[in-house]
């Protein structure tokens, strides 16, 4: 990611994300953020079990970056690993079948993303990412020694230390409605640096975009009525990408957007 973040801006953009799209490079140039400007730069490209990555960022990013793409092929296929391994355990943890969220997984798609936060000379008047809670199901992410990730625990902000040998794991909002509200998603935030420049890596994992979002029949039980509505991933994708931006209470507006447009109700 450093050679590409170091390209110039016109190299850059030739690979600028289009409105709706989850591939490409987006900055603060963004048309969905004509407001409160993330102080980022990111590059993102999606992954599913046998998508080829290495020819994937060669025809997307120029022949220079094959060897990067080749790297990028072994951690997305390790971290599509892990991540079965972290559903297992959470099924584990719920009571149900320790396969039942690996396999709900199994033919989704997930997502890659570079994230680049240059020095900022005001860094206490912006932040890399304003806080939010991420709208997929799992978030893996491997950030650099510069730090600057936060999370909101206790009403305060708490800084995660950076470890060369360990990722940070984040449950979103999608995970939420699929253990129907028994766990909750991570509000977290990046501030940034005067002086260095920060980077990490993030994989998002989501499910099918067309498979249902519902909790299993076993945390359903008696009285105890579904949290939330059923959707798909693509229904909230285009209710983040089109309509809102991710932030503290991005579910809860999802169910009310999907009430009202979905199923004609309030």
């Amino acid at each position: 990611m450093d050679a590409f973040f170091k390209l110039p801006l016109r190299k850059k953009l030739a690979l600028k994300r289009k409105p709706g799209d989850l591939c490409g490079y987006s900055g603060a140039h963004a048309d969905r953020f004509s407001s409160k400007l993330p102080w980022k730069e990111t590059l993102s490209f999606t992954y599913d079990h046998g998508l080829d990555v290495v020819n994937y960022i060669k025809s997307f990013m120029g022949e220079e970056f094959q060897e990067a793409g080749c790297a990028y092929q072994t951690y997305c296929e390790s971290l599509r690993n892990l991540s079965f391994i972290i559903f297992e355990l959470l099924a584990i943890s719920l009571g149900i079948d320790r396969y039942h969220y690996s396999g709900f997984f199994e033919d989704g798609a997930s997502i890659m993303r570079g994230n680049n936060y240059p020095p900022c000379k005001e860094a206490g008047l912006t932040l890399g990412t304003g806080p939010h809670t991420d709208p997929n199901s799992l978030t893996i992410l491997h950030q650099d020694q510069v730090g600057g990730l936060e999370i909101f625990s206790n009403n305060k902000w708490v800084a995660i230390r950076p470890r060369h040998d360990a990722f940070v794991v984040n449950l979103g909002d999608t995970f939420v409605a699929l253990s129907n509200g028994r766990y909750r998603s991570c509000l977290h935030r990046a501030v940034v640096n005067n002086e260095k420049v920060r980077r990490s890596l993030v994989f998002f994992v989501n499910p099918k975009d067309d498979r249902i979002v519902r909790p299993p029949s076993g945390l359903v039980r008696g009285e105890e009525a579904k949290e939330y509505p059923e959707f798909t991933w693509s229904d909230l994708r285009e209710f983040t990408q089109k309509y809102y931006r991710a932030d503290a209470n991005t579910l809860h507006n999802f169910v009310q957007w999907l009430y009202s447009v979905k199923y004609g109700q309030l």
